[in-house]
């Protein structure tokens, strides 16, 4: 026979506050959700019954004085029932043929709540770093002015007038093997062996009211679109004091204006002007890290990536981050004036270029090595003479000789 008050770890002069303190305590290390071992189970299962019994006065009286353990005047709960010898035919055999294998005691009002989901949205900034996050969820919540217990303040549940507590009924009927007596539901209790007569005003008995509950939560870092984290014992509260459910909770990122997410990468776009794609040059970029320095290269086209490592996305559950992929977009100038427009026929002159068809056209050798002759003097930090740039009009053939000869030994 089961000790309901060592199950429950209190005495045997324990008051129904401690006996309460004790299950709930019991209840949350023995939940299957938090110890899913099959001898937890069996635990549990006990530490229940231990307080349906202890916490309903008359069971308690009546288990005290007769050890049954169901707290049932009566009941079969004493030596000698155990079986019909060794024959391996028990008496639950026969009861249970009797009566469909219904099980005999009350029903608990104890029920476990019910999981939640919810969708959640982050910003991309949160999905590379991680981040805790504080929402209200309106929920099942335990009623505070019962403590989930259901009933008015000073009062308890009180047994059945009509079972006696037992939550169930005996009624006769016809079978084969004659006048047997088969077990239903009390219509009273509805199978509890107990009635709230005063149930509380606050949860009309439930134990449990709707409420705004503050929930925190952990986003990991490098989490993915439609990840679902999962908050054990965060879900609704149960019936009557009973265990709470879980809290799932779906991940939905939000689209930035700025960069883009491809695996653990992070892609962005920059405008680059064309002569700073063409000369080389260095752009500030913000990034989620703060302000880098991105190196343009000399001659960079359109489609052309720059990749800045370790400032993409955290790898899930790793320590170690993807690259940042910046793509450049040449950009034409648009608006030019005549000045502007001038100096940039002399510069498609100067490369050969024909402006109607968009192709080059054959360069004469004098106009190769012209333009050696200036790349010459700018990288020796010359002044440009004034017959270079004489080189740009075709027709000053004997003055872009002159030039050419001049620098032939640099």
């Amino acid at each position: 026979m089961s000790d309901h008050y060592a199950t429950l770890g209190v005495s045997k002069d324990a008051s129904p506050e401690e006996i309460k303190k004790a299950y709930r305590k019991k209840a949350r290390q023995l939940h299957p959700d938090v110890n899913p071992s099959a001898d937890a189970a069996e635990e549990f299962k006990r530490v229940t019954l231990a307080y349906e019994v202890l916490s309903d006065t008359e069971k308690r009286r009546i288990y005290d004085a007769t050890g049954d353990e169901q707290g049932r005047a009566g009941g079969f709960g004493g030596a000698g029932f155990g079986g019909f010898g060794g024959a391996g035919f028990g008496f639950q055999d026969l009861f249970d043929m009797f009566t469909g294998g219904q099980q005999s005691g009350p029903a608990s009002r104890v029920r476990q709540g019910q999981d939640s989901l919810i969708n959640v949205s982050i910003s991309l900034r949160d999905a590379v770093f991680g981040v805790e996050k504080t929402i209200d969820l309106k929920t099942a919540v335990t009623c505070q002015s019962c403590q989930g217990e259901g009933t008015a303040p000073d009062t308890h549940p009180e047994t059945c007038d009509t079972c006696h507590g037992a939550g169930y009924m005996q009624r006769r009927v016809q079978s084969i093997l004659g006048t047997v007596m088969q077990q239903v539901e009390c219509p009273t209790c509805h199978g509890y062996g107990t009635v709230i007569k005063h149930p509380c005003a606050e949860c009309s008995g439930k134990g449990r009211v709707r409420a705004n509950e503050p929930v925190t939560f952990t986003v990991p870092a490098g989490v993915n679109d439609g990840a679902r984290i999962r908050l054990r014992g965060k879900g609704e509260a149960g019936l009557n004091g009973g265990p709470n459910g879980d809290l799932y909770i779906d991940l939905r990122i939000k689209s930035d204006k700025y960069f883009n997410r491809e695996g653990d990468d992070l892609l962005t776009t920059v405008n680059v002007p064309m002569v700073a794609a063409a000369l080389g040059t260095v752009i500030p970029l913000e990034t989620f890290d703060g302000q880098q320095q991105v190196n343009i290269p000399a001659g960079s086209q359109s489609g052309d990536t720059v990749t800045l490592p370790g400032l993409g996305a955290a790898r899930l559950h790793e320590d170690r981050r993807g690259d940042l992929r910046v793509r450049i977009q040449v950009t034409t100038p648009t608006n030019l004036n005549e000045e502007q427009r001038t100096m940039l026929r002399q510069f498609a002159e100067l490369r050969g270029e024909n402006l109607q068809e968009g192709s080059h056209v054959k360069q004469t050798r004098a106009v190769l090595q012209a333009q050696r002759a200036i790349q010459i003097t700018h990288r020796c930090g010359w002044p440009l003479p004034k017959a270079a740039t004489r080189l740009f009009n075709p027709g000053r053939h004997d003055e872009r000789t002159r030039f050419l000869h001049s620098t032939a030994g640099v």
